[in-house]
């Protein structure tokens, strides 16, 4: 019997906006979830070349005794926007290739990638369609305050540093928003984006 490859649909918003929510919902209802944070961190873990080309692009003191300092990592990066582009260079060349072996390993109507850098990552290129998650910037700065522990300027640096513009000549898949501001419910309009993704 044929199989044909799902629609590969990005799950995309920045720090805090509550994406990993969405695909908490998503997972729930029976659909695969490919989580960037999670490979890009398998990868660097895994990965000794790896290692090398940190300490050579962001700083020799990133690794020590053969594991990354996560905290001094997103410190340097998130304060420079030159490493964290060396940074990203480094790791989603990795995490695309296996983005499209799991992809392609699936069949169905649709499976996700949440992400957090969609047109720095290059998966705007890879994918059929965006679920953009939204919220307003406090709201964001208040989430990632209890969850990461970070000062309400660590977390405005990283909201910056995500912050991208894409070329006008950038792919730009077809866009569904979805608002998680802590006052909106965020299933009913999974669902309905679904049955949008469904009618297809």
């Amino acid at each position: 019997m044929m199989t044909t490859t799902p629609l590969l649909i990005a799950v995309t918003g920045g720090i805090g906006s509550g994406k990993s929510v969405v695909c908490r919902v998503l997972r729930t209802l029976g659909y695969p979830v490919f989580d960037c944070d999670s490979e890009a961190r398998a990868i660097m873990d895994s990965d000794r070349t790896i290692h090398g080309r940190l300490c050579s692009a962001i700083s020799a003191d990133v690794v020590r005794d053969g594991v990354i300092d996560r905290r001094m990592l997103a410190s340097i990066v998130f304060a420079d926007a030159a490493r964290l582009d060396a940074l990203n260079a480094i790791v989603h060349g990795a995490v695309r290739d296996r983005l499209a072996q799991w992809h392609g390993s699936h069949s169905g109507h649709a499976v996700f990638v949440e992400t957090a850098i969609f047109f720095q990552s290059g998966l705007n290129r890879m994918t059929g369609a965006e679920w953009r998650v939204t919220a307003p910037e406090d709201v964001r700065i208040h989430r990632v305050m209890l969850r990461n522990g970070l000062s309400a300027d660590e977390v405005r640096s990283r909201i910056k540093a995500q912050d991208f513009k894409a070329a006008p000549d950038e792919p730009r898949p077809p866009l569904t928003e979805i608002i998680n501001d802590g006052r909106r419910a965020v299933l009913p309009q999974i669902l309905a984006a679904i049955d949008r993704i469904n009618a297809i």
